[in-house]
């Protein structure tokens, strides 16, 4: 069977944003009632037994107006689990948001606008800011890496690299900036690594083991650095074979030795600057860690005005 075709169009120099994700990624959040128990968690973390600079500066029947705006071009992900830290810690404030998940908001955007006692609204603020900045950077940068290969047929994914307890949000903002899940954990697919190989003696043995104990229609995924190994797997029967931290070039050759006996995935030291390289050399998914483990926070402000 040949070698899936490579997509024909050169990378244009400076990409485009796509537009997000228009699949409804919604099942990715966890339910309001966990997110509930997050938020009082970070605010406990934040506040401890009190806010006290907002106590010593702020009447205690002082109202709070808060706009919330964007100060450059970002995704929105996660608007109303912000809007849900000040619906929760402050229920009698009033809460209009002004855009959705997945707008490709320009800079001065208006997001969100909250009035309400100032107290809570100000102890509050830090916390929305930080979640929304937080996920509105993951899915700014999943934005730009499939801007890079929109020109391709490689599905761009993410990966378990993830800020431990936020794993769901990270995944759910990657999903809007227009990537799909890779595995959600541990327990969803087989990824067959070099420890696992070793305790095995060969790629042969462990993709056995693999497919005598797995249920029968999840996938089995086996990590590769050289085209040996590759040969190695295919033959074995893996289902989806990945080129760990191999050049567009030895990936053709992978995917040629390949010859359309599984799925294949590039993945290690993809970057911004070389990842159209590597979609176009007809590899079917590309896996980012960056995306979701070390995304830079967007810069998002609150403008406020208090009332005595």
């Amino acid at each position: 069977m040949a070698a899936r075709k490579t997509a024909k169009k050169p990378a244009p120099k400076t990409a485009a944003k796509v537009r997000p994700t228009t699949i409804d990624a919604t099942f990715l959040l966890p339910p309001k009632e966990e997110i509930h128990l997050m938020i009082e968690e970070w605010v406990a973390e934040d506040v401890g037994i009190q806010d006290l600079t907002t106590n010593i500066m702020i009447p205690a029947n002082a109202r709070a107006d808060f706009l919330m705006n964007t100060r450059q071009d970002i995704v929105i992900a996660g608007i109303e689990v912000a809007a849900e830290v000040f619906r929760h810690m402050v229920p009698e404030a009033k809460v209009k948001v002004m855009v959705k998940d997945g707008t490709l908001a320009k800079k001065g955007t208006s997001l969100m606008r909250i009035t309400g006692p100032g107290r809570g609204l100000l102890t509050a603020e830090r916390t929305s800011l930080n979640i929304l900045q937080f996920m509105c950077g993951i899915a700014t940068l999943v934005n730009e890496y499939a801007s890079r290969i929109a020109h391709t047929d490689a599905q761009l994914i993410d990966t378990r690299k993830t800020v431990p307890g936020l794993r769901m949000l990270s995944k759910y903002s990657a999903c809007i900036g227009g990537c799909r899940p890779h595995r959600l954990g541990l327990h969803d697919g087989v990824m067959i690594k070099d420890n696992h190989i070793a305790v095995h003696g060969s790629i042969t043995k462990a993709v056995a083991q693999a497919r005598a104990l797995t249920p029968a229609l999840t996938k089995i995924e086996v990590e590769c650095d050289t085209l040996e190994q590759v040969e190695e797997a295919a033959k074995a029967g893996a289902d989806v074979i990945m080129f760990d931290n191999m050049t567009a070039a030895m990936m053709k050759k992978g995917i040629a030795l390949i010859a359309g006996r599984a799925k294949t995935e590039a993945s290690g030291g993809i970057r911004l600057d070389d990842i159209a390289e590597k979609a176009e050399s007809g590899v079917d998914v590309i896996s980012v860690g960056r995306m979701t483990q070390s995304a830079p926070a967007v810069d998002i402000g609150l403008d406020v005005t208090i009332s005595k």
